[in-house]
């Protein structure tokens, strides 16, 4: 009760504006940080569980439960940050190998790669080995008709941007699908370079205006 009048404005007249009556506290209190595009109670308290969990994961392991171990080793690796630039892009090279390379990225993939690659079979091995769902999202959960048992549900996945406006909207939407596009691009040259591959620029950005147009037919 005593957090939630803090977070309100007593001093509005909640006829005339009650938005400021009901949250004016919580507005003068806290600023949407720059890396954020909102800030509610529910960021506060994950922000402030980072920080918890940065001083569990950073303790002895010693004696530690096999499932704790786990996850000291995975915080571990990430934070290894010499490792990480010594490795380079390998770690991505390898993942792209298993899901079939990239066409963008590789030489004659339609000839070499094409003729044995199976859509079902790649879009599996990204579920269960990345965990990262294209086209379809299927997942194991409890039985919306039956709790007692669980079913396989088939939806669809999220989209590459936050979400569908940002493929059609003008504006700041349109800054951002620009920049997400030269990203593509960023990326596309940076393996084709760590692979020995020819510079090839406007190959590069035709293959990847093509990703975007259909991301932006299954968006819409």
């Amino acid at each position: 009760a005593a957090r939630i009048i803090q977070n309100m404005d007593p001093t509005a007249d909640p006829c005339k504006d009650f938005y400021q009556y009901a949250c004016g506290g919580w507005l003068n209190r806290h600023v949407i940080p720059e890396t954020s595009s909102r800030y509610s109670i529910f960021d506060i308290l994950r922000d402030e569980l980072e920080i918890i969990l940065k001083g569990v994961l950073e303790t002895s392991d010693q004696g530690d439960r096999e499932a704790f171990q786990k996850a000291k080793i995975l915080y571990k690796s990430c934070m290894n940050e010499s490792l990480i630039e010594q490795r380079g892009s390998l770690p991505l090279l390898e993942a792209l190998t298993m899901v079939g390379d990239w066409p963008v990225a590789s030489a004659d993939w339609n000839k070499t790669k094409e003729p044995n690659w199976s859509m079902e079979e790649k879009l599996s091995i990204m579920n269960s080995r990345f965990n990262k769902r294209v086209l379809i999202d299927m997942f194991v959960w409890n039985d919306d008709r039956d709790s007692s048992r669980h079913i396989i549900y088939i939806d669809q996945p999220s989209l590459g941007m936050p979400s569908r406006d940002y493929y059609f909207n003008g504006g700041n939407y349109q800054r951002v699908r620009e920049a997400y596009l030269q990203f593509m691009i960023t990326i596309a040259k940076m393996i084709r370079e760590d692979k020995n591959m020819s510079k090839d620029d406007s190959f590069v950005q035709e293959e990847m205006a093509k990703v975007m147009e259909l991301e932006t037919e299954i968006a819409n």
